[in-house]
């Protein structure tokens, strides 16, 4: 083990001395989205506090939540009060002490004790369509504590035929490591210490930073998960903030480390990838109530050693950067702004801020920064029309944001972008209607005009003044009906229907989908 990895290790073993117990960390999957618009909706209406700027939420962070929702019984519809009892069934678990069950709501198997608790369940999901392509994923997963301390992992097997999560694709669809065309799988996972006002954890997940309801454009979530050493402050109601150290995949090989070996197999050429590093912090700071002002910045360096200068949350990496790497090319940094804001009743108001680079001179002159924008508004559920809402969002990316022309710099794990999932050079408007009549049935009505200009990263040339939009190469204008219900805890039924016409660029959409396409698919997942 490197040197400095030994001494996070015994900076992490020190904090467990030190620090006073408190709940433990245990990140719930985004993929839970009942769960989480159901969340969204308690803050819409101004039952609970909510910062959506950083997820996974944790589960200690949830039952909060859920509990301060049934202080306010009065204020819930009768839905309401029945989404908050079905989810504190899971999240607000009072098991018998030194019993192990097997529970329906949630469908899991779980032990607890005075001082140790572990919860397994499977991970199973099958999708059919009707245009002949079928999915499915089998694993497991694992959740429980000891005290303060508390662990997770996940184990997942995907098939799909045929693929439709590639790099290329603009697709909201999760990514892998691909094998044989159909079939990735991951694994995530990690272990944490908490205290009262924040945790600690080294663990492999996808974290989705930035607002939103179809996508972030900070950190999105579609790239394949990444090894991070993750710190959670939280010293005051009015501020906290998330910092991590992550280890991606740079997909570029280093030939200097790389090594020919021949055994009773052959000669081979064993391959070794470049060092990337990803360095991230978001400060949240809150005003007033219901008011969210979350600021970050972050790095992607390669190096063949981890850089200290780069660790510390509080430093503005982009002028440490301009010390650590005084001359050369060996560093992206990135800046961003998220307001979010339930001020309103009934109205979340939010948008957000990508900052790939930044010249003041532009601001004077026709040309552009580097900038992504999100911004959007969710409303309803008013007393005179329950259980509807509105949601209009919108996206302006321009070119070579997310970009680098150094490969190991770009803005990408495993080759994923890891932002926006239409990348650089595009726009979008996401529409959508959504009726809740009871407990755990959601419906969903939507419309979406996605466009993505040239990728002037592939051709090459000048990277200043470049024109936004012009042409435009790909658009997918697509209109779909979404039907889910949680039948219990952890177990969903989907039903969709999606017509689109995607044209122009071929290689950004997975052939089945191109073209003219009305598909009706549905499907059932234990476990996310």
């Amino acid at each position: 083990m490197r040197p400095c990895c030994q001494k996070l290790l015994i900076l992490v073993f020190l904090f467990s001395l030190i620090l006073p117990v408190s709940a433990q960390y245990i990140p719930e999957p985004v993929t839970n989205v009942s769960l989480y618009l159901f969340i969204d909706e308690l803050a819409l209406d101004g039952i609970i506090d909510l910062n959506g700027a950083v997820k996974p939420y944790d589960r200690k962070t949830i039952l909060s939540c859920l509990e301060k929702a049934l202080e306010s019984e009065g204020s819930l519809t009768p839905r309401q009060l029945k989404e908050v009892r079905f989810y504190l069934a899971d999240f607000g678990a009072t098991d018998k002490p030194g019993k192990f069950r097997f529970l329906k709501n949630p469908a899991v198997a779980r032990y607890a004790d005075t001082l140790f608790s572990v919860t397994v369940s499977p991970i199973l999901g099958l999708t059919a369509a009707s245009d002949g392509s079928i999915a499915w994923k089998n694993g497991a997963k694992v959740y429980g504590s000891y005290g303060n301390w508390s662990f997770f992992a996940a184990l997942q097997d995907n098939h799909q035929d045929p693929l439709t999560g590639k790099p290329e694709y603009l697709t909201r669809e999760r990514g892998g490591h691909i094998k044989g065309d159909t079939d990735f799988s991951e694994m995530t996972g990690g272990a944490a210490y908490s205290w009262r006002w924040g945790n600690i954890s080294l663990l492999k997940d996808s974290p989705v930073w930035g607002s939103g309801y179809a996508g972030s454009n900070i950190l999105s979530g579609r790239a394949p998960s990444f090894m991070q050493l993750r710190l959670y402050l939280k010293p005051a109601k009015w501020a906290e903030m998330t910092w991590f150290h992550g280890w991606l995949t740079s997909m570029v090989v280093d030939s200097t480390r790389s090594y020919w070996v021949s055994n009773a197999y052959g000669t081979d050429y064993r391959e070794v990838y470049h060092y990337k590093f990803f360095n991230s912090a978001m400060f949240t700071f809150i005003p007033v109530r219901n008011l969210d002002i979350s600021i970050g910045n972050s790095i992607i360096y390669s190096d063949p050693r981890l850089t200290p200068s780069f660790l510390l949350p509080f430093y503005f990496y982009k002028s440490v950067d301009h010390g650590a790497n005084s001359g050369i090319d060996n560093s992206n940094s990135q800046m961003f702004i998220d307001i979010s804001s339930y001020n309103i009743k009934h109205l979340h108001l939010y948008g957000t801020l990508f900052i790939d680079e930044l010249s003041t001179e532009r601001f004077t002159n026709s040309e552009y920064n580097y900038f992504s924008w999100k911004g959007g508004f969710r409303t309803g559920n008013f007393p005179f029309l329950p259980n509807l809402w509105a949601t209009a969002e919108f996206t302006f990316t321009y070119p070579l944001t997310f970009q680098h022309y150094v490969p190991t710099l770009t803005f990408e794990n495993q080759g994923y972008n890891m932002g926006h999932y239409l990348r650089d050079n595009s726009r979008s408007l996401w529409l959508a209607v959504d009726y809740k009549p009871i407990r755990g049935l959601a419906v969903r009505l939507w419309h979406e005009r996605s466009e993505r200009g040239p990728d002037y990263q592939s051709l090459g040339g000048d990277r200043v003044g470049l024109p936004y939009m012009e042409p435009v190469e790909w658009k997918n204008i697509a209109t779909g009906i979404e039907v889910s219900y949680m039948i219990t805890g952890g177990i969903r039924a989907d039903i969709k229907f999606v017509n689109s016409l995607v044209e122009g660029e071929e290689s950004w959409t997975a052939p089945h989908l191109y073209g003219q396409t009305t598909t009706f698919s549905g499907g059932l997942v234990w476990g996310f």
